[in-house]
């Protein structure tokens, strides 16, 4: 099994040490789609997964999710959290054993979902459903000095709900100076740039895991997709994600990084528990 960079102890130890350089924004990889966000001492996460919900939950079937890497951290242990996302509802992306300790450690934590999948989210979560901040596609809201911005997903498909509301979506968060997109689970789909490049996109987090049918789950971008992708919208800097958790369905970034290369697309591939910090 493949541990993280920095893990536990060493990890809550180097999320402090960044906070001492107010100047820079501070992103760490969690594994899967999970990124923590920090820029002037406050904190986002988006679409953790930090538990083996699903390894649990399909350890007798004929569709194992065997775990690849280790757990950075465990939830209850970060109280530090001011706002975390949900893409969509998907489990990796909507982890009740990730998000109820979160919420029990950071009484105040603001939860931002697609406004389409607010009954959903309260069911699984035990919560009311006023709690949670919903949006939905071109809306958006500011939570701890993050500006986060909704845009359309589509896993495999744009899907919506019987008013129109997006269920999947992706998120472009502005941290000061800095925007981010956050794409979710996604493949590419027609209107996407234009979505994309209403502002510059200085980091882009897009997964590489790609379109398999035969694994039997919905797909998304693979690592020729992503980097093109990245240089379609103009990004500062691509960092691949969606890879190296659960066996059944990875793929090597080999594919990503050569396709950077050839298109001179900006790019940094990161461990798990990696921190990549921006001026």
């Amino acid at each position: 099994m493949i541990k993280p960079v920095l893990q536990d102890d060493d990890f809550l130890e180097d999320v402090l040490r960044a906070r001492e350089k107010l100047d820079r924004l501070h992103l760490w990889w969690l594994g899967q789609s999970g990124f923590l966000i920090q820029w002037q001492g406050r904190h986002l996460l988006l679409d953790p997964y930090l538990s083996d919900s699903l390894t649990h939950k399909y350890a007798s079937t004929d569709k194992p999710h065997v775990r690849m890497t280790e757990r950075v951290v465990a939830p209850e242990r970060l109280d530090f959290i001011d706002v975390v996302t949900s893409s969509h509802n998907h489990t990796d992306h909507l982890d009740r054993d990730t998000l109820v300790p979160l919420m029990r450690t950071n009484p105040r934590l603001e939860v931002i979902i697609p406004e389409a999948n607010r009954e959903f989210v309260a069911n699984r979560l035990e919560i009311t459903g006023e709690l949670p901040r919903g949006l939905k596609a071109g809306e958006g809201t500011t939570v701890a000095g993050f500006k986060i911005h909704a845009v359309p997903a589509a896993h495999n498909e744009l899907e919506t709900d019987q008013w129109g509301r997006h269920k999947f979506l992706g998120y472009v968060v502005e941290a000061g100076p800095v925007t981010l997109y956050h794409s979710g689970d996604t493949l590419r789909y027609e209107a996407m740039e234009d979505w994309l490049c209403r502002q510059p996109v200085d980091v882009a987090l897009l997964p590489i895991n790609g379109n398999r049918p035969e694994r039997r789950v919905a797909g998304n971008l693979d690592g020729r997709g992503a980097a093109t992708l990245a240089k379609d919208i103009g990004a500062g800097v691509v960092i691949p994600c969606h890879f190296e958790m659960f066996e059944f369905n990875t793929a090597s970034p080999e594919e990503f990084v050569a396709t950077a290369k050839a298109l001179n697309q900006p790019h940094q591939v990161l461990r798990c528990g990696e921190r990549w910090s921006m001026a």
